[in-house]
């Protein structure tokens, strides 16, 4: 494990009960939706000193940038990533851009089950003010996880609805802690449909996609009635980055081979997507800004495409309460990973499943 400066105990916590107390003093004048004011930038992330920040996918992209930015700001910042190589070459690259920073590579794959349990068993134990569930796969070809889920709804969900409930205890133990999850506006492409969970019956892989960002929704609409029920001192949100320059835009040609279609998709991102250090923001800002609600969905303010943080709009059928919490029960029965949280308004009479 690449490691670099560290530090814990009574020195984080005094700090974390500090940078507590400077987070607290903007909360109260901000007001329930958060200030997503224009112009917001990283420059305005409040002192994260004594917080832990897990970024997964934080190898490159808005996940490497989040975590830079994080880890400027004073967090400890665990990178979690599938790579050994390119997650150390990452913790490198942010202590030369960032000195004295506190950072360090952690392995974790997605599509693993057991990854998911190793990582969780390696950092439940000290609090965890901030996880960051940003890693994805998207349009990709037909595949399954080791676990034998579809790649897509196995990545971008089902790992992330496993690594969070496996760590929840150390999210509860850390102050105003935040749940972050990465979605996109191609939610709209896919509901969730209760015959084909995974979309591995009939396979169209931009729709798979959509229905796993859908899913990402559902997740946090959930996971915040969860979490108010329980009076948790946690916040579960959702972004999207707009359209990034990162390598996600081509991940999925290059891995087929195209190589024609793959230079055509870096020349359209490169012409139309904003930087990585754009797209990052919507995820800092929900990660860090006082005030952020239960159940937000930020994104870029201009169209929904590229500029400052703002709230963002979602499809309808992401709020459905019947539709989350049944696609909650069946992540948990798909997982083995249980929440130690109350279920709003339980009806132990209805017990319906996908």
């Amino acid at each position: 494990m690449a490691a670099g400066t560290g530090g814990n105990g009574a020195g984080e916590r005094g700090a974390a009960q500090r940078a507590t107390a400077q987070r607290g003093v903007g909360e109260r004048g901000a007001g329930r939706g958060g200030r997503t004011a224009r112009g917001w930038r990283a420059a305005l992330i409040p002192a994260q000193e004594g917080r832990t920040a897990v970024v997964t996918g934080a190898n490159s992209g808005i996940g490497y940038v989040a975590a830079r930015e994080l880890a400027r700001h004073g967090a400890h910042v665990v990178l979690a990533c599938r790579s050994e190589r390119r997650g150390a070459d990452a913790v490198a690259r942010l202590l030369s851009e960032v000195p004295g920073a506190h950072a360090e590579f952690s392995p974790l794959d997605l599509g693993d089950l057991a990854s998911v349990r190793e990582f969780a068993a390696r950092h439940v134990r000290r609090p965890v003010g901030v996880l960051l569930n940003n890693a994805g796969v998207m349009a990709t070809p037909f595949a399954r996880t080791a676990d034998g889920f579809e790649r897509q709804f196995g990545v971008n969900h089902l790992g992330h609805f496993a690594l969070t409930g496996l760590l929840l205890p150390a999210l509860l133990r850390a102050p105003d802690s935040r749940v972050v999850t990465v979605s996109s506006q191609t939610h709209v492409f896919g509901t969730i449909d209760p015959r084909d969970l995974d979309s591995a019956r009939h396979y169209r892989r931009w729709l798979a996609y959509g229905r796993s960002k859908t899913a990402n929704l559902l997740f946090t609409h959930e996971l915040a009635r969860r979490l108010e029920a329980a009076g948790a001192d946690t916040v579960a949100a959702a972004v999207h980055p707009g359209f990034a320059r990162t390598n996600l835009q081509t991940s999925a040609v290059r891995e087929e081979g195209r190589r024609f279609a793959e230079r055509l998709a870096a020349l359209g991102t490169r012409l139309v997507g904003q930087s990585a250090e754009a797209g990052a923001l919507p995820s800092l800002y929900a990660a860090t800004a006082p005030g952020v609600a239960q159940d937000s969905f930020t994104g870029p303010r201009f169209l929904m495409w590229r500029g400052a943080p703002a709230p963002s709009w979602r499809a309808p059928w992401t709020r459905d309460d019947e539709t989350a919490r049944r696609l909650w029960t069946a992540s948990e029965e798909l997982t083995g990973v249980r929440y130690a949280l109350p279920e709003p308004g339980r009806d132990a009479s209805r017990d319906a499943r996908f």
